[in-house]
């Protein structure tokens, strides 16, 4: 029966699939192909908080300008029964990848059509600039066209509600339920693009939007006239082939950072991410040509953003010479460090200040914020969790309290000028950190020993298992009832409580996620990727040092392997 289902499916895309020549071809060539034909089209593309996010291709299951389409005009509806008249505005944004521009346009089609005053950037800009637009511009919602720091093959759909955060879970089942009504090739509302710009209803963001942007950041420099830094550090960037290069480089400069030399082969917009094929600055191949051009140039600092810019990895020199990446728990803990001490010697510390991070951030964090009278608030993974917070504290006319946000995904937000992490904020307040610390002679590395020696080592990984197609995602959904069985020991650790996030917890919303809780102050999260099809599994191990760390944390993860695989 499923069979039949598919292969009808497959037909009616056939039959009906016209707008975009790489669909009609694809199509034709997977003719009689069961394997691809059922991977394509054994499921609708997953519509959830991190909106679409999938393989470019022909299909349901694909990201394509039909499913783009059908997932607009189930946003435009939600719009639509929400607001009324001149407030019905949606921002839309794009990143580098392949089809984003393409993308971006139909889904500007399709809410033209339905009578919603479009905004759109007139170029690539990053996922922050897109949350920053959505409250200038007092639109209703806004979409951003990436997938982040997927390889190539994948392309997403980021939807922002009206307070510039990602939708939450609720929004997100409403827009969903929108989106299931329709017919994908009868119900979709459509115009031309460019009819739209002409008619009045598509309209380019002013570089006014974007200069506000970036003045934001700049605004959340933690220097004041009392404090004499050295700006004429050696720094190397990579936007990674994506949206980074404009603003990274331009709020740099505009601070007095203009020693700066960009990776040129990782330096232009390109989706095919030739020089690094996985462009996230978590991975090591990516930041791989940086680290070359550090060496070359002797650069003092390297910077890369990944290519929606919300994301930032650094490496620095050891004493040795030898360049050093950081983890983004590391970074994460050097910029609350350095902006409670700062905020502290300047006296902008608010009254009741509150740093946020996500349940599977390091949680040596705390006891950093704590050192300074700051609360933390532990919030599940998912920028939109740390950007509500900070919504929750503007309604009680405290936003002002909120000091800092940070993943150990290399997500940070130093300020409430948007709603989402914002590569351009960390790039710039890394520079600043870094200018500070090295005017009075101190490396990062040195002061995140500091760090370890007053608060306790404290060792954060993350391992991720990749399942692919129907048959990966149903074995992800049984490892998962295999850890909620119940585990005794992970490697050497004692189990001594296992937290289930699936019915909510300590007021989160429900997830899908499981925290088990081990002897000697360590832990071990586990989750589906909401974005990719990966499980996920965050080991955290406190220990006396390094390599004591380092040993408990190998006989963890062979552990979790055995159990996965």
């Amino acid at each position: 029966m499923e069979e039949s289902r598919i292969m009808e499916q497959y037909r009616i895309w056939r039959e009906n699939a016209k707008a975009d020549p790489d669909v009609v071809k694809e199509l034709q060539e997977i003719e009689g192909d069961g394997a691809r034909i059922e991977d394509a089209f054994y499921r609708d593309l997953a519509f959830g908080t991190g909106g679409l996010r999938g393989v470019i291709g022909a299909g349901t299951n694909r990201m394509n300008v039909h499913t783009v389409a059908k997932a607009s005009q189930g946003l435009a509806d939600y719009v639509k029964k929400h607001y009324e008249g001149g407030a019905r505005k949606i921002a839309v944004s794009y990143d580098s990848r392949i089809k984003s521009d393409l993308f971006a346009q139909v889904a500007s089609g399709v809410f033209a059509a339905n009578d919603i005053q479009v905004y759109i950037y007139p170029q690539l800009m990053p996922t922050p600039c897109l949350s920053f637009a959505v409250r200038n511009l007092n639109c209703a919602a806004g979409i951003m066209v990436t997938a982040s720091h997927n390889p190539s093959k994948y392309n997403g759909y980021k939807v922002y509600g009206a307070d510039g955060c990602q939708i939450t879970t609720e929004a997100a089942a409403e827009i969903l339920g929108e989106i299931e009504k329709l017919d994908i090739f009868k119900e979709v509302q459509t115009m031309d693009f460019q009819k739209g710009v002409d008619e009045g209803k598509i309209h380019y963001i002013g570089e006014d939007v974007y200069t506000a942007f970036v003045e934001a950041v700049k605004g959340q420099s933690m220097l004041d006239e009392k404090t004499p830094v050295d700006k004429d550090v050696a720094i190397v960037y990579s936007p990674l082939n994506g949206t980074g290069l404009k603003p990274v480089l331009r709020t740099l400069k505009e601070s007095g950072y203009t020693n700066i030399t960009v990776v040129r082969e990782q330096e232009q917009p390109d989706g095919h991410f030739p020089t690094c094929p996985y462009p996230n600055p978590e991975i090591r191949e990516a930041m791989a040509l940086g680290m070359e051009y550090a060496a070359k140039y002797q650069a003092d600092l390297l910077l890369a953003t990944d290519p929606d810019c919300d994301r930032v990895g650094i490496a620095v020199k050891n004493q040795d010479g030898e360049y050093v990446l950081l983890s983004g728990n590391e970074t994460g803990m050097l910029l609350l460090d350095y902006i409670c001490s700062r905020r502290r010697e300047m006296g902008t510390m608010p009254e009741d200040p509150v740093a946020v991070k996500s349940i599977v951030t390091i949680d040596m964090a705390e006891r950093i914020a704590a050192h300074y009278g700051v609360r933390t608030v532990n919030v599940l993974t998912g920028f939109k969790f740390i950007g509500e917070q900070i919504g929750l504290l503007e309604k009680k006319g405290k936003a002002d309290s909120y000091i800092f946000g940070f993943e150990e995904s290399y997500g940070y937000l130093s300020g409430s000028y948007v709603r989402d992490k914002d590569a351009v904020d960390g790039a710039f307040l890394i520079c600043e950190m870094f200018a500070y610390y090295k005017t009075k002679g101190v490396s990062l590395l040195e002061k995140l020993e500091e760090l370890y020696r007053t608060y306790g080592f404290c060792l954060n990984t993350l391992h991720s298992y990749e399942f692919d197609g129907s048959a990966g995602f149903a074995k992800m959904q049984e490892i998962m009832k295999a850890f909620r069985a119940g585990l005794t020991h992970i490697g050497p650790k004692k189990v001594e409580r296992c937290l289930d996030y699936a019915d909510g917890l300590d007021g989160l919303p429900k997830s899908d996620v499981l925290k088990f809780l081990l002897e000697d102050n360590c832990s071990v999260v586990i989750r589906p990727s909401g974005t990719e099809p990966k499980l996920k599994a965050y080991i955290s191990v406190s220990a006396p040092d390094r390599a004591e760390a380092a040993a408990a944390e190998s006989r963890i993860a062979e552990s979790l392997k055995e159990i996965i695989k």
